[in-house]
């Protein structure tokens, strides 16, 4: 793989990089364990780089974010060849390559909660979303020496099932490379080609709690999914921010039942 790291993260620039950089290396052998209980995605990745060569970037970029960034975020460009982060901290990015959720990670410093990275990669050639998350897997490993180990807990779990076939619409459309679920708003997301392993994991992260697949079905289906999003406990406008409405529409819930035909059900299970 072709690699392309800022110079100030070889301690070529300032000072104050090169101690970031140099306490960054010096800690990142992070001792996380990570539930085992991953989803679909994650587990076939894994598995192929047991049997295989890894699959890499042809060529990334990694650099400490600038300090005064605002926002942040990390998502594959349409293409199917580059993936970017931005101003992401490597929490963040464990959690969405790994199709895992907070509960799922224990240990690890501070900073990788804290400290946020710019991230720039690009594949040889188009790639499906699975082989992109396989590639950053090992970008993480490369990069951030990222290191952990599997254990296994008894937490609670959602299990998404079928209640009412037939309300989703098959999508047979072609691969377009592109990022499977969009937002459209604040609650609104739009689906395109999404197979149910990767709505299962959008879900786990919209809810922060494992949710398995259990819907056995292997079609790719298009939809539109509207819901109010609960306010966390709390939570209290930043000064001149206007407070989001009063929620009257449908929870994440409700709309999955009625917009999907898809239920959830709460278990307790192995992660």
């Amino acid at each position: 793989m072709k690699t392309g790291v800022d110079k100030t993260r070889h301690g070529t620039s300032s000072s104050t990089n090169t101690a970031t950089y140099t306490h960054f290396m010096k800690h990142l052998t992070l001792g996380i364990t990570v539930f085992s209980l991953m989803n679909v995605v994650a587990v076939h990745a894994q598995e192929r780089s047991e049997t295989k060569q890894p699959l890499a970037f042809e060529v990334a970029t990694v650099k400490p974010s600038d300090p005064a960034a605002r926002g942040g975020g990390i998502r594959p460009l349409p293409g199917g060849q580059t993936y970017v982060a931005t101003s992401a901290p490597l929490r963040m990015m464990i959690k969405l390559m790994y199709g895992i959720t907070d509960v799922q990670i224990v240990g690890g410093p501070d900073w990788i909660n804290t400290d946020r990275f710019d991230v720039r990669a690009k594949a040889e050639k188009p790639s499906t979303i699975d082989q992109l998350h396989e590639m950053f897997q090992t970008l993480l490993g490369d990069r951030f020496q990222l290191k952990f180990h599997r254990e296994t807990r008894t937490l609670p779990v959602y299990v998404l099932v079928v209640e009412k076939p037939g309300k989703m619409k098959l999508d047979d459309s072609p691969n377009m490379f592109d990022i499977p679920i969009k937002g459209t708003g604040r609650g609104q997301v739009e689906g395109a080609r999404v197979p149910m392993s990767y709505l299962a994991w959008f879900l786990s992260q919209q809810l922060n709690r494992p949710v398995l697949n259990k819907t056995e079905s292997d079609k790719f289906y298009a939809f539109t999914l509207q819901w109010t999003p609960e306010l966390p406990p709390g939570f209290v406008p930043r000064p001149g921010e206007e407070p989001p409405p009063v929620a009257d529409g449908p929870t994440i819930f409700t709309a999955l039942r009625e917009q999907l035909g898809l239920k959830r059900e709460s278990q307790k299970g192995p992660v």
